[in-house]
């Protein structure tokens, strides 16, 4: 019997907006310190015996941020599953539940959120054993946190009995604040932390039973899918005929085998500012600070920027957060509302704000905007070592690129040049070309564009290591 770790990575982390964006969720932001939460999440049981080496379930577009990460987790034998598209965590977790089953009859799945911040202590890992006990004997266990005050933003569990696993009476929706309050004087109820214990086989099998449909389309998903790299791709017809439903209400909330293991170890699920503002270190008047910020005559707010200076003066309960093309300023209090702001900048149709976010990861490395005119666009392109761009070429644009840091080897039509820093070069209008960084540092380049038009849709990729050609 194997446990596999199952690390959820498709969630959109809307609630953090600006800073999370569709195209940089918040599991894959440095939230904490460097670390992503989504690198904690696949590191939190590495070592322990019996546990193996940790899959995902990931889209496409977020594919190369995930194994990204696993190369700075030094993780060379993980798993990738990837989805057509998102279906909620029903489908996705009976996908794995099938290759694992196909893997070992026998396997324990481990299924973890990559959105959330775990303070592990020696409580944790007592839990986690008895869950995975459990769920070897058929159980199916989702963990509980024992609350700490009122929330009305998270789902609760409500147990009976005593012992690190205790039976399911039943799970409340998010609840009003005194139905909150009158739970937390009863005692004996839990924040539902989203993450579970349950063997392959007996998920299937409940999963036949409460949400047939989910089961039999992720099945035919596994049966269709075919290897791409390290990543199994999930066959796209059958997966999209699966419901869009969470595993809580397609069989947690349905069977007669649901458990719940209490936990009492520091956790959030930064489901807002007010959650993230929690989770920082603060001045003594309650400031928490990130980047570039400096707050004044200022009590219990939250500033974050990576570029601009946000200078706060005489704010209170407030949150400013800035990014290069956006910046919000809320009540904490009202952190929970950001999602009228998505839902508004939805309605106006300004995707622009919401999908992609100023720096875009590539599997080469990336890039930052840095400034966009009438005909003329400024990055910062950043290549890690060994890595290159596609050789490529545009029909309306031209292109010049300036060293800045490391090695630049750039290929011109039939040319091929070094360039090293301070050194700069000039791609003309439908001239072959690509970057590559040969050295053992980060090449750094400034890249101007112009011309008539500067759409990323104006890349013609002749060839590409990474499929995209």
């Amino acid at each position: 019997m194997t446990v596999f770790p199952v690390v959820l990575a498709g969630g959109r982390g809307t609630r953090l907006w600006p800073l999370s964006r569709a195209d940089k969720p918040k599991q894959f932001l440095p939230l904490q310190g460097d670390r992503s939460l989504f690198f904690d999440a696949l590191q939190r049981h590495r070592g322990r015996p019996g546990i193996a080496e940790p899959w995902v379930i990931c889209g496409q577009g977020d594919r190369f941020a995930v194994e990204d990460t696993f190369a700075l987790a030094g993780i060379s034998d993980a798993k990738v599953l990837l989805e057509p598209a998102g279906r909620n965590t029903a489908p996705a977790i009976a996908a794995a539940a099938k290759v694992a089953f196909d893997k070992d009859p026998e396997a324990v799945l481990l299924v973890l959120p990559s959105d959330h911040m775990v303070r592990p202590d020696d409580g944790y890992f007592a839990s986690l054993d008895a869950a995975l006990e459990n769920a070897r004997a058929g159980g199916l266990v989702t963990f509980g946190i024992e609350p700490t005050s009122p929330e009305t933003g998270y789902g609760y569990i409500k147990a009976s009995g005593s012992g690190p696993v205790r039976p399911v009476d039943r799970f409340i929706e998010k609840p009003a604040a005194d139905v909150a309050e009158a739970m937390l004087a009863e005692g004996g109820y839990f924040w539902n932390a989203g993450f579970f214990a349950f063997s392959a086989r007996t998920v299937l099998e409940e999963l036949e039973v409460t949400a047939p449909d989910v089961v039999r389309a992720a099945v035919a998903a596994v049966d269709g899918a075919h290897q791409d790299g390290n990543a199994l791709r999930l066959g796209e017809e059958a997966f999209m005929a699966a419901p869009e439903i969470s595993i809580d209400y397609a069989l947690l909330e349905r069977t007669n085998k649901s458990m719940v293991a209490p936990l009492s170890c520091g956790w959030s699920d930064v489901g807002s500012w007010q959650a993230y503002w929690d989770s920082l270190e603060k001045d003594a008047d309650g400031n928490a600070v990130r980047g570039k910020g400096l707050a004044i005559d200022s009590k219990d707010s939250l500033l974050i920027s990576d570029q601009a200076d946000v200078i706060a003066l005489g704010l209170t309960d407030t949150a400013v957060i800035a990014t290069p093309d956006a910046i919000l300023v809320a009540p904490l209090h009202r952190a929970q509302d950001v999602k009228t702001v998505v839902s508004t900048l939805n309605h106006i149709q300004r995707s622009d704000l919401l999908e992609v976010s100023p720096t875009v990861n590539r599997p080469w490395g990336g890039y930052t905007s840095i400034m966009n005119g009438d005909r003329f666009q400024v990055k910062h392109l950043f290549v890690a070592p060994g890595k290159r761009l596609s050789l490529q070429k545009h029909h309306h644009r031209s292109e010049h690129w300036i060293v800045v840091r490391g090695t630049a080897e750039v290929t011109i039509d039939d040319a091929v040049i070094t360039l090293s820093e301070n050194q700069s070069t000039y791609i003309p209008l439908g001239a072959v070309h690509r970057l590559e960084n040969p050295g053992k540092i980060q090449l750094e380049v400034i890249e101007v564009q112009t011309g008539s038009y500067l759409g990323e849709d104006d890349i013609i990729r002749l060839q590409d290591e990474y499929g995209r050609s």
